[in-house]
């Protein structure tokens, strides 16, 4: 097996991110385990730790909305590979997360022993689905809005995931510490790339890559 030094897990329940990294870390050691619970906790994760050999990430961070922010992290830090942990068990979600570049998908029902061997497959360089897994061709319209979305500059991204919250331009501004002029230059190039007319029409475009609506357990 690789010995990796850096291993990051994003999600956000305590409770299950502190399972899994007292269930990984005495299986594998020596190792430094890191964790994000927010979408800006993960972004300072990534830029401090490139060198990262892997990242747990479940996809229903809030602000991640979705399938954006896995497309974000493999178009900015495509040497750390991904691998998805998510309650959302569906085969469309797996096939689309697989589609948008994630090494392997591992639902939360799945067994420990299995979510081990999964993550040493994984860190092997091999890819790791769930045995109900079924392959199906990806759907044009999100492939192509997904690619849109990787065009994106990383603060491009972090302003259009804000429009996504609702946020106005002024809070946007003071969040990001730069004016609101500023913003507004970011909005019309992320509108360009997005090919749409205004904030309103870009959320609406990324809405293909939110998760799906359904009743989660864990």
């Amino acid at each position: 097996m690789i010995q990796p030094d850096k291993i990051i897990i994003a999600d956000d329940h305590p409770l299950f991110r502190q399972a899994l990294l007292t269930t990984l870390s005495q299986r594998i050691t020596p190792c430094q385990w890191l964790e994000a619970e927010t979408i800006a906790e993960l972004d300072s994760q990534l830029s401090s730790h490139q060198d990262a050999d892997l990242l747990i990430l479940d996809l229903n961070i809030p602000g991640g909305h979705g399938f954006n922010n896995l497309i974000n992290v493999r178009k900015h830090h495509p040497q750390i590979p991904v691998v998805i942990m998510s309650a959302h068990e569906d085969n469309d979600t797996m096939n689309k997360a697989i589609d948008l570049g994630a090494q392997g998908f591992i639902p939360k029902s799945t067994p420990v022993a299995a979510i081990y061997q999964a993550i040493i497959e994984i860190l092997n360089g091999k890819q790791w689905l769930p045995a109900q897994f079924s392959a199906q061709s990806p759907v044009e319209e999100c492939h192509d809005i997904a690619e849109r979305v990787a065009s994106l500059t990383q603060q491009q991204h972090k302003i259009l995931m804000m429009f996504a919250q609702g946020m106005l331009n002024k809070q946007i501004a003071y969040d990001l510490n730069v004016s609101e002029a500023t913003i507004k230059a970011h909005a019309t190039a992320i509108f360009k790339k997005l090919n749409v007319r205004n904030r309103t029409q870009a959320v609406i475009a990324i809405s293909h890559l939110d998760l799906s609506d359904q009743d989660l357990s864990n």
